[in-house]
């Protein structure tokens, strides 16, 4: 199947086939068609499977049908609901690039900068917006946008925001909304939770699964090192120079863990960069291109920062902790062995998360390869220790405003410059590349 098949207009063919692409990935192709024909959709998909455009493209198209934009963008017509300010900018990118051709204005509302210019732009009118839930309420606190005007709604990783605690914050904008409007709900897994979100959102609503549940992916190769818990750093020093990794996202429970690491690893003379919510946006995005750049070879994130870390060809993946929750594993794992290319995780192991392997391999319904470098032995006569959770367990339970919506700073929006450029996309659909794109035309 191409592009052109889908029944897109040529405004929107003509930006996807700028972008290099011609076919639609699995979830594209399923629902596109689906979001066109004006229906409600529930749709499994994990992050890297393309999902971001299945459903911008769609509502480019049946936004910019409407003859009378000039006359309703003083309230907007679309809202995307994300978990994550990373999340915002990549939909945001992907509204921007594949909408270029269009007359239609967006901006991206999330934490980090000054609420101002997002406020003016919102005022100027724009026809989609693009939040987290905790910064849009704000706004609407404040008088500063109408809802009354959505014609479509987008729930994007809506498990992720169940997660995060957000589900108060999201009944509470579902109730401003019109009730006749079309929605889509994007999710990687279909908890009951989800599904009683959905069952409350959605009218009749098409269904569309392009991998199994939890599956994680087929081209991603697994290994758990076992190692004293003291030893760790030690251990991801040594397989990062014996084995010449050159781009590594390593994964820590908490931001302090973080920080950490990352310092150790530059004493070691590898360069490297802490990603999480207490970093200001500015060293967010500049750590997030700098590796993309290969500028620095390890980047070590907390699960809701590395939300919106999306990149072609990445290699490696290490679980320097294992998280909490099983299905994070799945999330984190899912960041290498994309579109077919090889990739490899690699989960450090000491004695205190031996139940949370246990717990891991449950889900993933088979054992994970266990190996145990020379030198590296664990001592027997060390005890398991209890797990301490983060504070607020940054990503877990409680809606997170430090790793979402920093408190004190406020929304962001693209809507007054450029996105920042993404590395170079894979060339076979718009799949990861969506995510770092935007689409309709910044206001």
């Amino acid at each position: 199947m191409h592009f052109t098949e889908l029944g897109l207009s040529a405004d929107i063919l003509r930006a996807v086939a700028e972008q290099g692409y011609d076919t639609p990935t699995p979830i594209q192709a399923q629902a596109i068609p689906v979001v066109l024909a004006g229906r409600d959709l529930m749709a499994a998909a994990q992050t890297g499977t393309g999902k971001t455009a299945g459903f911008t493209l769609p509502l480019l198209q049946r936004l910019s049908q409407d003859t009378n934009l000039s006359l309703k963008r003083f309230k907007p017509r679309a809202l995307v609901l994300v978990p994550t300010r990373e999340l915002a900018m990549q939909v945001q990118q992907s509204v921007f690039t594949y909408g270029r051709h269009l007359r239609l204005r967006s901006a991206a509302i999330y934490g980090g900068v000054a609420i101002g210019p997002q406020t003016r732009l919102l005022k100027a009118g724009v026809d989609i917006v693009v939040a987290t839930p905790g910064r849009l309420l704000d706004h609407i606190a404040q008088r500063g946008v109408d809802l009354s005007g959505i014609e479509m709604l987008v729930l994007d990783e809506a498990d992720r925001m169940l997660d995060m605690g957000f589900i108060r914050d999201i009944r509470k904008i579902l109730a401003l909304l019109p009730k006749q409007k079309q929605s889509l709900l994007f999710s990687a897994t279909f908890s009951d939770d989800i599904r009683a979100l959905a069952t409350g959102l959605l009218r009749d609503p098409a269904s569309v699964e392009v991998a199994r549940r939890n599956a994680p992916a087929e081209a991603v190769t697994q290994v758990v090192y076992r190692v004293d818990r003291d030893r760790k750093r030690d251990l991801l020093i040594r397989l990062i120079g014996d084995n010449n990794w050159h781009q590594v996202l390593v994964f820590t429970r908490t931001k302090h863990g973080a920080d950490a690491l990352a310092e150790r690893l530059c004493k070691a003379r590898i360069s490297a960069a802490a990603l999480h919510g207490n970093k200001s946006q500015g060293q967010r995005i500049r750590a997030l291109e700098d590796f993309k750049k290969l500028k620095i070879n390890v980047l070590v994130a907390t699960d809701i920062a590395a939300r919106g870390i999306d990149i072609d060809e990445l290699p490696h993946v290490v679980n320097y902790e294992l998280p909490n929750v099983p299905e994070d594993y799945v999330h984190r794992i899912g960041r290498t062995g994309r579109a077919g290319a090889a990739g490899e995780a690699t989960s450090l192991v000491c004695i205190d998360e031996h139940k949370l392997l246990r717990d891991i391999e449950r889900l993933l319904k088979r054992e994970i390869v266990k190996r145990v470098l020379p030198g590296f032995e664990p001592d027997p006569k060390i005890k398991a220790e209890p797990i301490q959770k983060p504070r607020g367990a940054e990503g877990q339970g409680r809606r997170q405003k430090s790793a979402a919506e920093p408190a004190g700073k406020t929304a962001a929006t693209h809507g007054g410059f450029r996105p920042p450029q993404p590395a170079k996309a894979s060339r076979k659909a718009p799949a990861r590349a969506a995510g770092h794109h935007s689409g309709a035309r910044h206001h």
